[in-house]
C-alpha cells in the first residue's frame, strides 16, 4: 500500500526537525525582535522613521509591527530561503533520492509532502518572531493602545486582531519566496546555490523598486507586497493592497510551485 501525501508530510516533517538550519532560521526569527527591544531600551530612543516605531516604547503592540518592517529586507526572506532552498536539493546532495522513491512513494506525493512542510516551517517561523515579539515588547513597555497609521486610537484587543491580519497577510509573500526557493532547488540540485539564489532574487527586486523609471512594475513586485499589511493598520481598513497583494502573490506562487513540480517529477533518479 503507498503511503498517502500525509504520511509523507509527517516523514518530512521530523526529517526537517532533525536539520540545524532549521533551528537557525526558527532562532533568526527569535533572536532579531528581542536585539530590537533590548537596543531600543536601552537607547530610550524609538526609531521614529519607520510605521510604529516611535510607539515601540508605549506599546508592546508596536513591536512586531515594526520587525515586520525590518524583517522585509533581508531576515523573512532568508529565514525563508534556509529551508525552501535545501528541501529538495539535500536530497540530491546526499544522494537519498532514489532511496526514498523506493519506498513505493510517488513522485507527485513526495514533492507535495515537501512544499507543505516548506510552508508549515515558513507559517512556524513568522508565528515565533510574533510571539517573541508581543512577549519581549509587552514585558518591556506593556499592552497599551495603538494609534493607527490614520491617526486614530486602536484598542488592545482589537491591536491584537490587526496584528493577526496583517500576519496573514504578511505571510503570503513570503510563501511565493518560499516556491520561488523550491524551484531553485529542484532546478539547481545544490542547496547552497538555491539559499543563495532565493535570497539574492529578493534582494535584486528590492534594488529594481528603488530605481527611477520603473515605476509601472513596481506595484507587482514580489518585495513590494510586504508592506500590504499596512492596509489593516488604516481606518477604515484599506483593502487596496491587500486584495492587490493577493493576486500579485499568486502570480508568482502558482508558476512556480508548477514549475518546481515538473521539474521534479521529470528528474533522471538514476542518472543523478
Amino acid at each position: 500500500m503507498r503511503p498517502g501525501v500525509w504520511t509523507v508530510y509527517r516523514w518530512e516533517l521530523r526529517k526537517l526537525r532533525s536539520l540545524k538550519r532549521t533551528y537557525l532560521g526558527l532562532g533568526f526569527a527569535a533572536v532579531m525582535p528581542l536585539i530590537f527591544v533590548i537596543a531600543v531600551a536601552a537607547r530610550h530612543h524609538p526609531p521614529r522613521d519607520i510605521p510604529f516605531g516611535r510607539y515601540a516604547l508605549d506599546s508592546g503592540l508596536a513591536v512586531p509591527l515594526v520587525v515586520l518592517t525590518f524583517g522585509s529586507y533581508w531576515l523573512f526572506p532568508l529565514i525563508t530561503a534556509l529551508v525552501a532552498g535545501d528541501i529538495i536539493a539535500s536530497e540530491d546532495q546526499n544522494g537519498t533520492l532514489k532511496t526514498i522513491l523506493t519506498r513505493s512513494v510517488e513522485r507527485i506525493q513526495l514533492f507535495s509532502g515537501k512544499a507543505l512542510v516548506t510552508a508549515t516551517y515558513t507559517i512556524a517561523a513568522l508565528l515565533t518572531m510574533a510571539v517573541v515579539a508581543l512577549i519581549a515588547g509587552g514585558n518591556n513597555a506593556g499592552f497599551h493602545s495603538l494609534v493607527s497609521l490614520s491617526g486614530t486610537r486602536v484598542s488592545v484587543g482589537h491591536g491584537f486582531v490587526l496584528i493577526a491580519a496583517s500576519l496573514g497577510i504578511y505571510l503570503l509573500p513570503m510563501l511565493s519566496l518560499a516556491c520561488i526557493g523550491l524551484l531553485l532547488s529542484a532546478v539547481m540540485r545544490n542547496s547552497a546555490a538555491a539559499v543563495v539564489g532565493t535570497l539574492m532574487l529578493s534582494l535584486v527586486l528590492q534594488l529594481v523598486a528603488i530605481l527611477p523609471g520603473v515605476g509601472h512594475i513596481k506595484p507587482y513586485l514580489l518585495t513590494n507586497q510586504f508592506l500590504a499589511w499596512h492596509g489593516f493598520l488604516r481606518t477604515p481598513t484599506d483593502w487596496a493592497p491587500i486584495g492587490h497583494a493577493a493576486w500579485v502573490c499568486a502570480l508568482w506562487i502558482v508558476p512556480s510551485l508548477i514549475a518546481a513540480a515538473v521539474v521534479f517529477l521529470r528528474r533522471d533518479v538514476a542518472g543523478g
